[in-house]
């Protein structure tokens, strides 16, 4: 299954629009880079010639990354020697292109590698949902967008592409019992990793208040458009009942579960733990200009580039089946008909999440 970061595409660098902060809004990250630079300003630092080392845990082409890890650099910067090293490690599945992540960190302009001469890149092949890294070697942790993947589908989804819309019940508790696993998991290994004192930030789904996970017209009408396909021929039967999503979304009772009753786990703290709707930028952008048709293309855009890869895997021939580019097409084709038929804003819960690393308790 994905780790990566979901990346939703920046406003392009030729665009008249084009500044950093409206690079940032595109990702979805605002709210998450200040905390971040809360932690950056809060986290105990090795003393030289130790690097300070920061981890971005589902990195992908590194688009999320950047601006973020930026702004923690100037924080650190400011508490230490300009030529004290600081040590990214980006790590994502090893299928991922880290190719496209190096030349992102080389020639990006809004990149942390023009910005500070003492900071170095490294990136490590392997699931977040194991140890990544030393123990105790980790000053600053970041996750946005990625956490959400579950590390397997739990079971086949019959009557939707994502399991909160099911009315398979047996399929619901077993989606959820994976996330409560998958959730232990990430942070048990964060705690080993962390250094004492050390802070990870995580940006991930969340649900509402009621449980909703959200995002209802864009997940019916990839359904809908899927199961047109299969009806034309396009996909087979087994194929579409393969063409799941499993993406978890989390409640503050999931986020608090591993470390009940006493709070503590692998010696992490929950310091900060934040439940919100985030803004859906592109019925904003509907509401002004009323482009029912542009609203529906740029739903269907993230949905060709942060779901339509994993509806691959379910192919017969997996990621290399002749199909795969005729699916994306006329898949993103459906998406954006439908949503421009019915422009609708999409309800997005998010969580941000800062876990701490205590001290053992002796």
């Amino acid at each position: 299954m994905p780790e990566s970061s979901i990346v939703v595409r920046p406003e392009p660098m030729e665009s008249g629009s084009y500044t950093a902060s409206s690079r940032l809004q595109a990702a979805g990250l605002p709210a998450a880079m200040a905390i971040f630079e809360k932690a950056a300003d809060a986290v105990p630092l090795p003393k030289q010639p130790q690097p300070i080392v920061i981890a971005d845990y589902g990195a992908s082409t590194g688009h999320n990354s950047l601006l973020p890890m930026g702004a923690a650099i100037t924080v650190l910067r400011k508490r230490t020697r300009h030529d004290h090293s600081i040590l990214v490690v980006h790590t994502d599945l090893p299928e991922n292109d880290f190719t496209a992540m190096f030349q992102t960190l080389t020639d990006d302009p809004d990149s942390y590698l023009q910005r500070d001469k003492a900071t170095f890149a490294s990136a490590v092949g392997r699931s977040f949902y194991a140890q990544i890294l030393p123990s105790n070697s980790v000053n600053l942790g970041w996750s946005s967008w990625a956490i959400q993947w579950l590390s397997r589908v739990p079971a086949a989804i019959s009557d939707h592409i994502h399991v909160a819309y099911s009315s398979d019940e047996r399929v619901k508790a077993e989606y959820a019992r994976q996330a409560r696993h998958d959730w232990h998991e990430f942070v048990a290994f964060r705690g080993r990793e962390l250094a004492p004192g050390g802070r990870i930030v995580v940006m991930t789904p969340g649900v509402d208040e009621s449980g909703a996970f959200g995002y209802n017209p864009l997940l019916d009408s990839m359904y809908d458009a899927v199961t047109e396909l299969t009806a034309a021929g396009l996909i087979t039967e087994d194929e579409k009942h393969r063409m799941v999503l499993p993406i978890a979304g989390r409640s503050e009772v999931d986020f608090r579960a591993c470390f009940a009753p006493s709070g503590r786990f692998e010696n992490l703290e929950i310091e900060q733990l934040e439940l919100f709707n985030a803004e859906d930028r592109f019925y904003k952008q509907y509401q002004i200009d009323k482009d029912a048709d542009a609203f529906g293309a740029q739903w269907a855009g993230f949905c060709r580039a942060a779901a339509f890869p994993t509806f691959a895997g379910a192919l017969e021939g997996g990621h290399a089946d002749p199909r795969r580019e005729t699916l994306f097409d006329q898949l993103e084709a459906g998406v954006a008909s439908r949503l421009a038929a019915s422009p609708a804003q999409t309800q997005i819960p998010m969580a941000h999440v800062v876990l701490v690393k205590r001290q053992s308790k002796t």
